[in-house]
């Protein structure tokens, strides 16, 4: 097969939507491509020419080359961004390839993030570095192996180029994989301008590509709403169930299908604090860990506002309709939190004291500065104690006040019929061992940035698509990060 021959298997849906959603762009070449990193399950899962991808991924994860059926453009969206809005942002350094069918028969984006200006850069360079893209890298599949609907990585490739932030860094692009790259802020881009007819086609194509069952709903852009809440309010709980910050919850990287989707200046908890803040630019907590869900909700009404005129010709009627949906979002997302929490701490039932039970331990962790994940591990080793005693050594010892939490739990858990070794294995497969770690995370990048050796990365990257598998006490990848290594902050890359 000759280089022009090679084809992906790309199909463009999203081209079908009229022209103004997009703008057709090619990636910019670059002087050096070198592959950082190749996804190769998830290469074959997407039904890819693997031997190919081996042999010339540096050149078609860059954007030097194009496989023969790619049709390159940028979408077009708007955004809320730390509460104001922007009538246009757009992929200002992303250029969508095409769209693959994978071996489960669902349609994927694969997407370049970093390949060049596009006409949405607003004066931007449209690059990225090494360093953000190998953080998008590591975070996102850690996400996938938790077992969290997010993006993920097919690739990473450095440019032998350089960038220029705050200083001059490596660059470098991600081959980004999703279900659709569809936002709040697509829906916000066509309602700023009163495009009805636009907003008309693009519920259709994401009812089409997204929510089927809902085709033939009374009203199709109330029962969308309802959708979006629904996934959001899932979502969101369960990165606060790992402990997930993501950082930059703006409209316009809250994604339609219900992915985790923009991995900027996103983290997890060491310590638990619900006023934990990673991102250097969020500097009044917008998107503190504790705010997440209620944010999700403030997108979701966002998202409300583009459909309101569709929903009813009344307004009046509309924002009432609309209003019950966001009622029960909120429900939602509080009927997730809790169950997840439920899981975590080994109840399989549901009785009205559970919320005041988790609360109580939340209270205690947060008094002690106790690490979020190590503790709820460290439960499941005290349900499969004699006597239901903390072992020696377990972090939960550190636990000022937990001798009087832990009588209230265990006979909590004496109402259940459930074998402690059953339940201290159920708590083990959603209370993770290892985490994306910052000072893990850290260290591989700045690694990779300095000397361009990824010894650490592919190394944490292993470890990490394996998160709730036992680890020896101390090993480095389960142990918090060493005293004095100071407040942690993220940056944008952008």
């Amino acid at each position: 097969m000759s280089d022009t021959e090679v084809r992906f298997g790309f199909e463009h849906s999203y081209q079908r939507l009229p022209e103004r959603f997009y703008a057709r762009v090619n990636p910019t070449a670059v002087k050096s491509p070198k592959l950082l990193a190749l996804n190769r399950t998830l290469a074959l899962e997407l039904g890819l020419p693997l031997p190919e991808l081996e042999r010339d991924g540096a050149a078609f994860f860059s954007g030097n080359r194009l496989a023969a059926d790619a049709s390159p453009v940028a979408l077009a969206y708007a955004g809320h961004q730390f509460g104001q809005f922007v009538p246009q942002l757009g992929d200002g350094r992303a250029i969508l390839l095409g769209e693959v069918i994978d071996r489960n028969g669902q349609r994927r984006d694969i997407q370049l993030k970093g390949s060049g200006p596009t006409p949405f850069s607003r004066r931007g360079d449209g690059r990225a570095a090494v360093g953000p893209v190998l953080r998008e890298y590591l975070v996102s599949e850690a996400m996938a192996a938790l077992g969290i609907p997010t993006t993920r990585a097919l690739a990473a490739v450095s440019t032998g180029e350089l960038v220029y932030r705050e200083q001059v860094l490596p660059g470098a692009i991600v081959t980004r994989v999703a279900a659709s790259h569809i936002r709040v802020g697509t829906f916000e881009y066509f309602a700023a301008r009163q495009d009805w007819d636009g907003i008309r086609a693009l519920v259709d194509y994401v009812i089409e590509r997204h929510y089927p069952e809902i085709a033939q709903a009374e009203c199709r852009y109330l029962a969308l709403l309802d959708k979006v809440a629904e996934k959001q309010a899932a979502l969101v709980a369960r990165w606060m169930h790992v402990g997930f910050v993501h950082g930059v919850m703006n409209t316009d990287n809250t994604s339609i299908s219900g992915e985790t989707i923009d991995y900027g200046p996103c983290a997890f908890m060491d310590v638990y604090d619900p006023e934990t803040v990673f991102s250097s630019i969020d500097r009044s907590g917008r998107y503190a860990f504790g705010n997440q869900a209620v944010i999700a909700q403030w997108n979701v009404v966002r998202l409300a506002e583009t459909l309101l005129p569709l929903i009813d010709s009344d307004l009046t009627r509309a924002v009432e309709q609309a209003q019950v949906v966001i009622n029960r979002m909120v429900e939602r997302s509080d009927f997730h939190w809790i169950n997840g929490m439920r899981r975590k701490i080994g109840l399989v039932s549901e009785e009205s004291g559970d919320l005041a039970l988790v609360e109580s331990l939340l209270d205690l962790m947060h008094a002690a500065s106790a690490d979020y994940t190590l503790t709820f591990r460290a439960l499941s080793d005290v349900v499969e104690s004699p006597g239901f005693e903390v072992p020696e050594g377990s972090v939960l010892r550190d636990l000022a006040g937990l001798e009087r939490w832990l009588p209230n739990w265990r006979e909590r858990l004496e109402r259940e019929v459930l074998p402690n070794k059953d339940r201290a294995e159920a708590m083990r497969r959603v209370n993770p061992a290892v985490i994306p770690r910052n000072h893990l995370v850290e260290s591989a990048l700045n690694e990779a940035m300095q000397t361009g050796e990824l010894t650490q990365f592919e190394r944490l990257l292993d470890v990490l698509s394996r998160p709730y598998e036992s680890r020896p006490s101390g090993d480095p990848f389960v142990s918090p990060p060493p005293l004095g290594t100071g407040r942690y902050r993220t940056f944008c890359g952008t």
